[in-house]
């Protein structure tokens, strides 16, 4: 859930650094920092959500968890912009609901 909200923070920051105050392009919308982090997400939430569902057996975090990390992937082939950011801050929620899910029916077996 973490690095989901460290993404959506980089989402948001970047289209108001970039949008308004013209800064941070450099930094902010460099490539390898999204790939990083998609690789990231997957990583995480393959071992996380897959598993903890795998265990519970309620498939609605991995459904939620997965279609998030295909949003996100999406994003990262577009051009950098509202749409891009849109695709990715849905993606984003859409990991952390499955993590929150997860997290509940974890505490409920």
């Amino acid at each position: 859930m973490i690095v989901s909200g460290l993404c959506m923070v980089h989402c948001v920051a970047g289209l108001v650094l970039i949008g308004m105050l013209g800064l941070g392009g450099g930094l902010l919308l460099n490539p390898a920092i999204h790939h990083v982090g998609l690789i990231a997400a997957v990583v995480i939430g393959a071992a996380t959500i897959g598993a903890n569902a795998l265990r519970h057996g309620h498939r609605l975090p991995l459904a939620l968890g997965g279609t998030g990390l295909v949003l996100m992937a999406t994003a990262i082939v577009m051009e950098h912009g509202a749409g891009e950011a849109m695709l990715t801050i849905a993606g984003v929620a859409l990991v952390a609901s499955a993590h929150v899910l997860n997290i509940r029916r974890a505490a409920c077996c």
